[in-house]
Parts: structure tokens; C-alpha cells; sequence
């Protein structure tokens, strides 16, 4: 559990807001410190007021949309069972939402890193015409006439006056507190040796070792080195990735590296959901994308057998926080 408690409330605009704490989730065990703008620090009250818009289809032109559409809390804030996400009138976006657990510590946001913050990132569905084709201009009036909104905004900001910084900003305060480290991996690394099987031990192995060397991209903490990679997948449809915000034809295909923590939760799995599981996912690495073009020269075949194969699947499980998906904090506070 978080070091905060969401309040219950209706759409109608009644409310029930918990006093105003410390704000600032309690980092699991072996994470850096939260990092936070200055300008947008988190208290309860911003969290909670982001929490209730993230859950607000009201957001979108048409009021069917929210930020949780595409991010659901039980999919660790991914989506779910889906390869692309659908906006408003039911357009696809042409990619997979990635989960947002540990958000806070990205670098950059979106599979070609469009976005430099969190504020930023909060921003791009509201206004984008395949999500949630919301006009800036209408938005802070449209919540301003909700009885709810009239009370947390000042509580969360000081004042009164709702703006769309202030909307994106609390987003990314509620965002930001989507911690989670309790995987039965994490508990292995604290001291219970017991907490992975044998399989996932040997998988441990080959995920850091020389054969498998997952690492490699997937390091640190959250299993991510923040950075783009092509890793040779021939697309459905021609996705530039990364070259889209730099116009690098060196960029040409890459795409940020997800955290593999809760991936039991977030199938389907790459930019474009094309693996519906790991094993798929496995055996495109293990043939080492062979032949295709701007491959990352990291890429190459690992030579696993099936055995192998289950065993690192065995570990990728291990990584699996089942506490977060279920948080009481991260449930939409619209419905009692």
C-alpha cells in the first residue's frame, strides 16, 4: 500500500477528500529516491486529484475516453489483451500502451521517446485526435462545472483556478506514484531465498549471464536502459519508431525499452503487440533477427534450448507484482 488513500466519491460531484499528508509514496526497497519536477512536487491531495481525473472519461471530446481506457489497473496500468489501444470513435493508435508502473523513473515517454516528461506525456492523449481529441480551450471549463473539481483543485494547487498545466500536472503526480517493487523477485533480493523456484534461479542465470544477456538492455532496477533499440521486427505496417522525433535515418525502427517488471499482467507484448506470449517473444530473440535490416548490432542468436527458454520465462514471471495490479489506491475513485 501506498502512504496515501484515495477517496470514494459519484460523477454527480459529491466528494470525500482525505486530509492533505506528506504525499510522497514510500519507495520500495533497493529504488532510487522518486524523482519529481521542482515546479510540481507531489502532496496527497495533487495525487488523488490526479487519480480522479485519470479515471474520468470526461477528458475526451465525447466523454467515452479516459486516461484509463488504454492504462488499466489490472493490466499494471497497460493494455490489456489488445495489440493497439482505441481512442475516441474507435480509432487505433497503431501501437501498444506500455505499463506505467514506475513511470516516474523513465527518461523519456511514449515508444519513440516524443515526450520529455510526465507532464508532457499526459498532455499528447488528451489533445490527440486517434485518442481522446479533447479541446484545451473547453476542458478546464467542462471540469469547472463539476461540484468535485470545484473543491480538490484548490485544495491540490492553492487556489481555485483550473488550468491545463494543472490537469496535466496532477496526472503525472498520480502517475508517478504507481510504485511497484514487491514482485516475488524483489523479496528473492531482500533475503528469502525461497521466494523463485529452481527454474527461475537457473533463469536468473541466463537473463544475466553470457547465453542470454538480457541485461544488456534490460538493466537496473526497473529492467530498462531507457534507450531505443531496433530489434528487428519486420512490421506489419512501417512504424519509423524513434525517427520520428529525431528525422535520424539511424533511428529508422527503434523503439524505447519496456520495464519487464508485471509482463504476466501486459500481454500482448512489443511497440505493436504482435507476441501474445513470452515464448514467442523468446524465440524471436533467440533467433537473433538475423538478416533484418538496422538490426541493433546486440542482437544476435542466443542459441537457447526449449529448456532454457522455460527456465528464463520462469524468471520473467518472477518479476510479477501482483500487490500492484491490486492496490485499493489505484482503483477508479468514481465508483463507491
Amino acid at each position: 500500500m501506498l502512504a496515501f488513500s484515495g477517496c470514494m466519491e459519484d460523477r454527480n460531484g459529491g466528494s470525500i477528500d482525505p486530509p492533505d499528508d506528506k504525499g510522497i509514496p514510500a519507495v520500495p526497497r533497493g529504488f532510487p529516491p522518486l524523482p519529481y519536477p521542482s515546479d510540481n512536487p507531489p502532496t496527497a491531495d495533487k495525487i488523488n486529484l490526479g487519480r480522479r481525473l485519470f479515471f474520468d472519461p470526461r477528458l475526451s471530446r465525447d466523454g467515452s475516453v479516459s486516461c484509463a481506457t488504454c492504462h488499466k489497473p489490472e493490466g499494471s496500468f497497460a493494455v490489456t489483451g489488445l495489440s493497439f489501444n482505441f481512442g475516441i470513435d474507435g480509432h487505433a493508435t497503431g501501437r501498444n500502451a506500455p505499463t506505467l508502473a514506475n513511470v516516474a523513473y523513465n527518461s523519456s515517454f511514449f515508444f519513440d521517446g516524443k515526450a520529455p516528461t510526465l507532464e508532457a506525456q499526459a498532455l499528447a492523449p488528451i489533445i490527440s485526435p486517434l485518442e481522446m481529441d479533447m479541446d484545451t480551450a473547453r476542458l478546464p471549463s467542462r471540469l469547472g462545472a463539476i461540484g468535485a473539481y470545484r473543491e480538490s483543485f484548490p485544495k491540490a494547487w492553492g487556489d481555485g483556478s483550473i488550468t491545463m498545466d494543472r490537469i496535466t500536472g496532477s496526472i503525472a503526480s498520480f502517475e508517478r506514484s504507481m510504485l511497484s517493487g514487491g514482485s516475488p523477485f524483489d523479496r528473492f533480493l531482500a533475503g528469502d531465498s525461497g521466494a523463485i523456484s529452481a527454474e527461475a534461479k537457473r533463469g536468473r542465470e541466463l537473463f544475466f549471464g553470457g547465453k542470454a544477456a538480457c541485461f544488456r538492455c534490460h538493466d537496473g532496477f526497473n529492467f530498462t536502459d531507457r534507450d531505443f533499440h531496433n530489434t528487428g521486427l519486420d512490421t506489419f505496417a512501417y512504424d519509423p519508431g524513434r525517427r520520428l522525433v529525431t528525422g535520424l535515418e539511424t533511428d529508422d525502427g527503434r523503439f524505447k525499452t519496456p520495464s519487464l517488471r508485471n509482463l504476466t499482467l501486459t500481454p500482448p507484448y512489443m511497440h505493436d503487440g504482435r507476441f501474445n506470449t513470452l515464448k514467442e517473444v523468446l524465440i524471436h530473440y533467440n533467433e537473433g533477427a538475423v538478416g533484418k535490416p538496422n538490426r541493433d548490432p546486440l542482437l544476435g542468436p542466443l542459441g537457447l534450448d526449449e529448456g532454457e527458454m522455460d527456465d528464463l520465462i520462469r524468471f520473467l514471471e518472477s518479476l510479477t507484482d501482483s500487490s500492484f495490479a491490486a492496490n485499493p489506491d489505484f482503483k477508479d475513485p468514481w465508483i463507491p
